[in-house]
């Protein structure tokens, strides 16, 4: 469960974050062109007081890059 960091009420998580009029989503990938997704945004939304964070949902690829980074 996330909490605001603005009023720590619970937020809803897990929504889809989407470019207006397109039907896909953001993702997190290496810089480059033609680099593969490490993960897919997502976002967490405030009733409260309409805070919204974005976040990466399955950390494994990233974890990955960054343990064959530093060996």
């Amino acid at each position: 469960m996330r909490r605001c960091l603005r009023c720590d009420e619970e937020m809803i998580e897990d929504l889809d974050v989407k470019v207006e009029g397109k039907a896909y989503g953001l993702k997190v990938t290496q810089e480059g062109i033609f680099k593969d997704s490490l993960g897919k945004l997502k976002c967490a939304v405030c009733l409260k007081c309409g805070y919204t964070e974005t976040y990466v949902k399955n950390l494994s690829k990233i974890r990955s890059l960054m343990i064959n980074k530093n060996n």
